[in-house]
């Protein structure tokens, strides 16, 4: 039984899963894994796809690598997917939203263009991920929260800090 709760913070690419991941990991101390990071530094992956310029990730790979760690709880997961990893893994499901126009900019900045920015725009504007958590997860982990602004990063850092004080391995 883990001492310590185990989250999953996803959303469309640019909704600011790094940035509330870090700053949720520094106010929580629990340990923060970026998984496009990991996929890349452990080479988890089979190839790069030059249409989409992203790795193609492995899952299985990815899985067997965090087994051991998801297990020992405390850890605080960052990636713009959600349904492969298994259910038991997670106590909360944090699925960020941001509104398109915010999005845009925001993707627009990191250089995404073309089917890379539309398929991340559609993917926003038709709540995919917010589905893909429900369906992936029990319903009443899965929260959905506004990040369109630093204001709204801070205010879900500090609910989602408040939640993990509170959580207890019982639950």
């Amino acid at each position: 039984m883990r001492s310590k709760p185990n989250i999953l913070v996803t959303g469309t690419p640019g909704t600011g899963k790094t940035t509330t991941s870090s700053a949720l990991a520094e106010a929580t101390h629990l340990r923060h894994i970026n998984i496009g990071d990991l996929v890349k530094d452990k080479k988890l992956h089979d190839g790069w796809d030059d249409q989409l310029q992203c790795y193609i990730i492995n899952e299985d790979l990815v899985c067997d690598e965090l087994e051991d760690i998801m297990e020992e709880g405390g850890i605080i997961v960052d990636y713009h997917g959600c349904d492969f990893f298994p259910e038991r893994w997670f106590d909360r499901v944090v699925v960020l939203r941001t509104e398109t126009s915010v999005l845009y900019d925001r993707l627009s900045k990191r250089g995404y263009a073309g089917a890379k920015l539309t398929n991340n725009i559609e993917c926003e504007i038709f709540q995919e991920l917010l589905e893909e958590a429900k369906e992936s997860y029990k319903e009443e982990i899965v929260v959905a929260m506004k990040s369109d602004t630093v204001e709204d990063m801070n205010r879900n850092v500090s609910e989602i800090t408040e939640w993990v004080s509170s959580w207890s391995s019982t639950a």
